[in-house]
């Protein structure tokens, strides 16, 4: 499979960043209602994950799914209508932010209910123990560990010998942290999330959702160890959850994300500037491009701006797309 360079890396990694800022945005000058989750601080995760994938292999994904699918190819601009409940959106504005999905791009369902959609994930890994290579890549919050389908799934995955990778993505609030409004964080005995997987005799490991080649280099190994050994595995990426998505209500501390704030300029909240020091994984990729003379400024900001184009042009599509006409509201259901 083709394997994306550092510059695509990036680009791919900007255009989630960028496209869940306008979500932000949109959200909050009522453009479209209810809740959603922003996949910032964890882009990295997706775009090296999806990366390693084929075209006939499924993923399963969570509410926090913008990242999931942008990284396996959806069309910015049909997501976008999608969230605003246009007619243009992969659904035709019926799944809104919580349900998106792609099927002909592997992604046949997204669950909002926590772990709601490991189990499914299972079953299409057991549909791909049929096909010669097939797979399957579940994402998944920590959260999910509390949920008794979380450990029916992995039980059966075990039993089955399915080809599946299940990915944790460990965003936990530390208890110090937490405040009344904001989300609550998973409370598990375990010592470590990976002894849980393996106490079934589920390979397991983990990896910092902030060092982009050492995510790359797990999810290839990871992938091809699920694809040629057709039984399942477990990563636990620990992501520093995003100053802007500790509140119940996603919020951008300090405006859109700066190209300056990777090269020392820093953004007047300390707690952002901080995470942005230690652990965002764009800034964190672009200092090291940088520092490796893969990629220089002018070349990276030449990238940022070319990604802002497109998600403004996505924007004006979503917002420029007709709704559904109401008689659709008894179209494709189930009885």
């Amino acid at each position: 499979m083709p394997q994306i360079n550092p510059r695509q890396r990036l680009t791919a990694m900007l255009r989630i960043r960028r496209f869940e800022e306008q979500c932000i945005a949109l959200a909050r000058g009522r453009k479209f209602p209810g809740h959603y989750h922003v996949y910032i601080g964890q882009e990295a995760t997706a775009v090296t994950a999806c990366a390693e994938l084929k075209s006939e292999d499924f993923i399963f994904s969570t509410w926090r799914n913008h990242g999931h699918l942008l990284a396996r190819g959806a069309a910015m601009d049909r997501m976008l209508a999608e969230i605003l409940g246009k007619s243009s959106g992969y659904a035709g504005g019926k799944s809104g932010t919580l349900h998106l999905a792609v099927r002909e791009l592997g992604i046949p369902t997204t669950s909002a209910l926590v772990g709601g959609s490991i189990p499914l994930a299972v079953g299409a890994a057991l549909a791909c123990k049929r096909q010669e290579d097939a797979i399957t890549v579940a994402f998944f919050g920590d959260a999910a560990l509390e949920e008794g389908a979380f450990y029916e799934a992995l039980i059966l995955a075990a039993l089955w010998r399915v080809p599946i990778l299940f990915v944790c993505e460990n965003n936990s609030i530390p208890p110090e942290q937490r405040a009344r409004g904001q989300f609550t964080s998973s409370t598990l005995p375990a010592a470590r999330l990976s002894d849980v997987p393996q106490s079934l005799q589920v390979a397991a490991t983990t990896v910092d959702g902030a060092d982009v080649d050492a995510l790359a280099a797990c999810f290839g190994r990871l992938v091809a160890e699920v694809r040629q050994q057709r039984e399942p595995r477990f990563v636990e990426v620990h992501c520093t959850r995003w100053p802007g998505n500790f509140p119940l209500w996603p919020e951008l501390p300090c405006g859109e994300w700066q190209v300056a704030w990777a090269f020392g300029q820093r953004p007047e909240r300390a707690d952002l500037a901080a995470w942005i020091e230690r652990s965002d994984p764009l800034s964190l990729y672009i200092r090291k491009l940088a520092a490796a003379g893969s990629l220089d400024r002018a070349e990276i900001e030449s990238i940022a701006a070319g990604v802002s184009q497109e998600v403004a042009a996505a924007v004006r599509f979503a917002l420029d797309s007709p709704y559904p006409e109401p008689g659709e509201a008894y179209t494709h259901v189930f009885a």
